[in-house]
């Protein structure tokens, strides 16, 4: 019996123009960043300069094209551009027939962090009037490594760095010698002893500025160190006070100078070389932060990209990321990479600002019989207790226990969409303020995602 196929035609002519939303499905995500975009004030957003008086893609369309595009996994500007041209929902963003080019869009991004960073607090403004942001709540704060677009091996070490222009100095010096007896002879490669020089000294100051960046970039950190030292030191002396042995051995006070393993790279000299997660493995990154909402949306409420290889001194800034007219924040919920007494005593401000639930040292992920079973709250800490005994304290309670699992059911099921969904695990931009603006692009498109599956594609509020 022969086998039974769909007929494909490629060849008959339509008669009409067809209308592109007929070949989208009623609830795709288009037809939502479109009505939600139009409803956004997008009167600061700049359009590109093509000359007096020519035509120009409008504001609304780009940013739909942008939103839709991240969200859907594309993040490159030429990727973009192709897609105007092979993708159905993407052309019907465009009008079916308008093409913007990758320096177009490229342009518009570049052009317009001001107001990325507006629309995103619209956007959530906009969730909150449907019903779906409350305006007091918790946030969790967590920090993820995000590749920088750089390679490690354009990277040079402090020691290496002072090694090699060592070296160079010996070469110039050579050079310069040879060059009085030989009067300027080419060398075998044709090349003259002058080019030679000016090529070592343009390397020499290159890695010169390199050991210069590295000693800035340690003085800024060198004082929270201190402070750091100075708290566990504080805290020690406090426990042999009260008659209680310090666990472990005396912190070792900060180092004065650079370590020598601390490095520049010349590719994107302001990324670093980071831990990639609790893996063993190092890449040229960045340290992408967010505060995500903790009250059932999971919508991001803050975000910022730092140069930080970890998170101490990213508590405070991770929480106040959140626009005020968008989150009155009560509780902030962190892991123990956040935690400082410095950071708590700043953040609650003595009762003024929101408390924090910040585990003081990492947690045991296998649960005991005894950890099943119903425990009554543990004394109250002492009027004396350092920060971290009240913090201690505060997580064994019941009320402590129940805020604190939220983080983990919200904040990292974020960053695994982004990742694992969306495919952004690396950023296209270089510099801290691109990457912060390719970061802030990336989590509004997410809250865009976000929010087409909590209101099921209507812009009716949720308690109608």
């Amino acid at each position: 019996m022969p086998a039974k196929f769909i007929n494909v035609d490629r060849d008959t002519v339509m008669m009409f123009p067809p209308d592109l939303r007929e070949w989208l499905p009623e609830n795709s995500m288009v037809h939502f960043v479109i009505d939600a975009v139009e409803m956004l004030d997008l009167e600061k957003f700049q359009i590109n300069e093509r000359g007096s008086g020519s035509p120009q893609y409008p504001p609304s369309m780009m940013l739909v094209l942008l939103i839709y595009c991240y969200a859907t996994g594309r993040f490159s500007s030429r990727i973009i551009e192709q897609a105007t041209y092979y993708d159905v929902a993407v052309r019907y963003i465009c009008g079916g027939d308008k093409h913007p080019d990758h320096d177009t869009i490229c342009n518009f991004r570049l052009k317009n962090r001001e107001a990325f960073k507006e629309a995103f607090v619209k956007v959530l403004m906009l969730a909150s009037e449907l019903g779906h942001l409350k305006k007091v709540g918790g946030v969790s704060v967590d920090g993820t490594k995000i590749k920088a677009n750089a390679s490690k091996n354009s990277a040079v070490s402090y020691k290496r760095a002072g090694k090699m222009i060592h070296q160079l100095e010996l070469e110039i010096e050579e050079l310069t010698r040879k060059a009085e007896e030989i009067d300027n002879s080419p060398l075998d490669d044709g090349l003259t002893i002058p080019d030679e020089i000016i090529r070592r000294e343009d390397r020499k100051a290159s890695l010169e500025k390199a050991r210069k960046v590295i000693e800035e970039r340690y003085k800024e950190v060198q004082e929270q160190k201190q402070a750091e030292y100075e708290s566990k030191i504080k805290a020690r002396d406090l426990q042999r006070k009260k008659g209680k042995k310090p666990r472990g051995k005396d912190p070792k006070p900060p180092s004065d100078s650079p370590l020598d393993k601390t490095q520049f790279n010349f590719t994107d000299s302001e990324s670093r070389i980071m831990k990639a997660g609790n893996s063993k493995h190092f890449e040229q990154a960045y340290n992408a932060q967010a505060a995500v909402d903790t009250e059932g949306s999971m919508l991001v409420l803050g975000e910022y990209v730092t140069d930080h290889a970890n998170d101490k001194l990213e508590l405070n800034p991770s929480v106040k990321s959140v626009a005020p007219e968008i989150r009155k924040v009560n509780d902030a919920l962190a892991d123990t990479g956040y935690f400082s007494e410095k950071a708590v005593l700043e953040l609650e401000a003595e009762g003024q600002g929101p408390t924090v639930y910040c585990a003081i040292e990492k947690q045991n992920h296998h649960r005991t019989v005894e950890d099943l079973l119903k425990k009554e709250d543990p004394p109250a800490p002492a009027i004396d207790a350092s920060v971290k005994e009240i913090m201690s304290h505060r997580l064994k309670t019941k009320d402590g226990k129940n805020k604190y699992k939220k983080r983990k059911e919200t904040v990292e099921p974020v960053f695994g969409i982004i990742k694992s969904v969306m495919g952004f695990r690396q950023f296209h931009l270089r510099g801290l303020d691109k990457v912060n603006l390719e970061w802030n692009l990336v989590t509004l498109a997410y809250n865009f995602k976000r929010l087409h599956k909590l209101t099921g594609g209507s812009f009716i509020p949720a308690s109608v």
